[in-house]
Parts: C-alpha cells; structure tokens; sequence
C-alpha cells in the first residue's frame, strides 16, 4: 500500500474503543472481515491495524480507489451485519474519511 497526495483515492481512518477484555475480540472479527470481505470489495487497496498498549483502542487506516468504493463496501449485506456484531463490542466506533494533505519522507 502506497501513501500518496494524488487525490484520486480514499483514506479512511476508523477508531474504535473497547475494554482490554474485549480488545482481542474486536481486533479477531476486523481481521476476519478484512480476511473474508473487505479485502476482496472492488476499489480496495490495503488496510493496516493498530493497538494502543492498553489495549483498549483500535485504530484502522485502509486506502480505498474511491469514496464510493469504500461507501459501497459499508452497504454490503455482509458488512452492515458485521459491523452491527463490531458495535456491540464497542464502546464506540467511527469511520472518518480523509485525503492526503502531506507527505514527510526520512531525509
């Protein structure tokens, strides 16, 4: 997955908030989503999760061709019940859509 600021894909930035109980919980079903429907949605480009140390967020940075890519993936069947069974666990969770204002490279 390639970072870029050609302003002709998605960033989606989506946090969520658990207890550490449920954090390995949370983190199992997005990889399971991510393994099974969301890698394979068209305009998907790549996906990276992260945990706090306190295991008590989740952050998920994907990069998707085009907003609608990722709007359309949302609307899946598949993907509305899994994000139903995702909030539950959660505190909350929140997808942010963003593009890609600067780079910063190593000099």
């Amino acid at each position: 997955m390639q970072i870029t600021t050609d302003g002709d894909s998605q960033t989606v930035i989506t946090t969520f908030e658990m207890t550490p109980g449920t954090c390995t919980d949370v983190l199992e079903a997005l990889q399971d989503a991510y393994d099974k429907v969301i890698r394979h949605q068209p305009g998907f480009l790549g996906a990276a999760l992260h945990v706090n140390d306190a295991q008590t967020r989740i952050a998920a940075y994907s990069r998707w061709r085009a907003r609608a890519d990722f709007q359309a993936m949302l609307r899946t069947p598949e993907m509305r019940e899994r994000n139903r069974a995702i909030a539950q666990m959660c505190a909350r969770f929140e997808p942010v859509m963003y593009d890609v204002a600067t780079l910063v490279r190593p000099a």
